[in-house]
């Protein structure tokens, strides 16, 4: 076994695959951030609200004004920068940093692909995707390599196959397989899209996507590795993401998936792509093929692989956390988020708060458009750490305006996949009484499957 391990990392293959993944994604990654700022949500989401729901851990990460259109443009920049491999460890570095930081200004703006962005763009530190078609390989030919470690590509594939397997894993519950929810209640409202239209009302298609996306999701990857399946499951991959976009507003996610897929293929693929890109540029692609290899030292190849072990280790276990607790985690969301559990639940929710004086009995209502956006108040009536975060906020902006023994309570009801609205979270705890962390939440009520 261990000579085994020793072979494979050992083994080199052609650096165009990690080239090609760094073009492509440093490309969909300006244009993400150019739309984003095109749109007005940097504004939005981030300027307009007057409270911002943080991470577990981060809440210094604030919103920093109106530098925070600065925030964008350099990690803007660095991506850029990535695209065309200049000053690309300092360009990877800043860019993992400035997005993250974005991603965690605000948690109501959690989706799975920013997550995964942060993911890769990590993944990319470690690698050596500037040493093949990049400018820093063009001006310093002292760094141009043909050949890479074959490990350093297929780390990338490891981190698209563990999105996809997890994905699919988690559609095998009761209501995505029995019920084709939270799916026949979507595409109901898709009935005047255009030809298809006709088709989104009926029931062997809601069962069709469903459990064809669960299959979708389990299988691709083999199929991606295997060379005879791999342009049929390319098809399939554009097939299926092309669809989801065309249906759901999922944002970058579906090309984030693609460019990721296209890394299975050959490195004599690859080549022919860098060279057709090369010739668009008129610039000769053989300058680029000097048949050398990239050998890193022992000591940062022990350090690397050290981290990316450690660091896949933790995409292994880190989604199965949500089995640590009781109840129906789309319910009480313990565990939902970072373990690739996409497009699973509709679900909607009210949250009334009252605040009571405990020593006088007085109480009044919040009004919640007060204090969050349209866009937090949905996001947060779902949400029991919304709900604790936005309680303790409640408080301690009431204490700040004289108001004394202070207890706050919720009136919340949510309704899950298309089920009658329940109560969601107990009436009578007082919310200021519980700490935000990460164990059992006991003040979700239970949810009735029925």
């Amino acid at each position: 076994m261990q000579a085994q391990i020793s072979t494979y990392l050992n083994t080199d293959t052609k650096a165009a695959p990690l080239a090609v993944f760094r073009i492509l994604f440093g490309l969909l990654m300006v244009i993400s951030l150019i739309r984003f700022w095109y749109n007005g949500w940097i504004e939005k989401l981030y300027l307009l609200p007057h409270f911002h729901f943080h991470y577990l851990g981060f809440s210094w990460v604030t919103v920093p004004g109106k530098w925070t259109y600065l925030l964008f443009a350099v990690c803007g920049l660095f991506a850029l920068l990535i695209m065309v491999g200049l000053k690309y460890r300092i360009a990877v570095i800043g860019f993992f940093l400035s997005f993250t930081y974005i991603e965690l200004m605000d948690k109501t703006t959690y989706l799975n692909h920013y997550y995964l962005v942060s993911l890769l763009a990590f993944l990319l530190i470690f690698l050596p995707a500037h040493r093949h078609f990049s400018v820093d390989a063009y001006r310093d030919k002292s760094i141009n390599r043909e050949y890479i470690p074959k490990w350093q590509i297929d780390a990338l594939k490891l981190m698209t196959a563990i999105v996809y397997i997890y994905a699919g894993l988690a559609k095998l519950n009761y209501d995505w397989l029995v019920e084709a929810l939270p799916l026949s209640i979507w595409l109901r409202d898709k009935t005047a899209i255009p030809i298809i239209g006709t088709l989104m009302d009926e029931s062997w298609l809601h069962y069709l996507f469903s459990w064809g996306g669960a299959v979708y999701d389990m299988s691709i990857v083999f199929f991606l590795l295997w060379s005879r399946t791999r342009i049929m499951a390319f098809i399939a991959v554009l097939c299926f993401h092309l669809m989801t976009k065309l249906l759901f507003p999922i944002g970058m996610f579906p090309y984030i998936m693609i460019i990721a897929t296209l890394v299975f293929f050959s490195s004599a693929f690859h080549s022919r792509l860098l060279n057709f890109i090369a010739g668009l540029m008129k610039l000769p692609y053989t300058d680029f093929c000097n048949g050398l290899t990239y050998k890193p030292t022992q000591l940062y190849k022990k350090v690397t692989l050290g981290i990316l072990s450690i660091f896949f280790m933790i995409q292994l276990l880190f989604p199965l956390r949500s089995y640590l607790y009781t109840g129906n985690s789309f319910w009480t969301e313990q565990g939902y988020r970072f373990s690739w559990r996409v497009m699973l639940m509709e679900k909607t929710g009210y949250a009334n708060f009252k605040v009571v004086d405990s020593v006088s009995g007085k109480r009044f209502y919040v009004q919640n458009e007060d204090f969050l956006s349209a866009f937090q108040q949905k996001q947060m009536s779902t949400q029991p750490d919304f709900i604790i975060e936005y309680a303790h906020y409640l408080g301690d902006h009431f204490k700040s305006q004289g108001h004394e023994n202070l207890q706050i309570f919720v009136e919340s009801y949510a309704s899950l996949n298309g089920r009658r609205s329940q109560a969601y979270i107990d009436p009578e705890v007082d919310l200021l009484s519980i700490e935000n962390t990460l164990k059992p939440k006991s003040f979700i009520l239970p949810l009735n499957e029925n």
